[in-house]
């Protein structure tokens, strides 16, 4: 890879990360962090996901997964229920405490993209969608190849 497009990759990052405050220790004034947020928006499109599906979908260390599970049911945020199929797996849910935390959070971003991007002509919009959606295709050609 040459070393310009890796610099403008990694500036990129930088950049989109700062202005949506990724790195901040609290997602969009909320308790939560990026990582518990992805968590959540997981269990809440994938119900009764056993730990090993967040884990693979998210690439997320399982010992780190473990302990915010943990603290998600300390918080009544989930509960965990043995599987029907294999007694040995867990298959989690979100507790309705959970759900109205993450509708929460699912709201607050999409004010937050509403107020970043609700000026932009339709046009614009249009084209960074697009843009978005090529970026996302590139990567997953790039993975595929490297699972090769």
């Amino acid at each position: 890879m040459q070393a310009k497009a890796l610099a403008d990759i990694r500036a990129f990052n930088r950049y989109y990360t700062s202005i949506l405050g990724l790195l901040d220790q609290h997602l969009l004034n909320s308790p939560f962090s990026l990582p518990e947020a992805r968590v959540l928006y997981e269990l809440s499109q994938r119900e009764g996901i056993p730990a090993s599906g967040i884990i693979e979908s998210l690439r997320m260390d399982k010992g780190y997964l473990s302990r915010m599970l943990e603290q998600f049911s300390g918080q009544k945020l989930i509960v965990r229920k043995k599987s029907e199929a294999d007694g040995r797996q867990m298959h989690i849910y979100l507790t309705d405490k959970g759900r109205k935390e993450f509708e929460k959070l699912n709201r607050a971003s999409d004010q937050q993209l509403r107020e970043l991007f609700d000026l932009l002509p339709a046009a614009d919009l249009d084209r960074l969608v697009q843009h978005m959606a090529g970026i996302t295709m590139i990567i997953q050609k790039a993975q595929a190849a490297k699972e090769k």
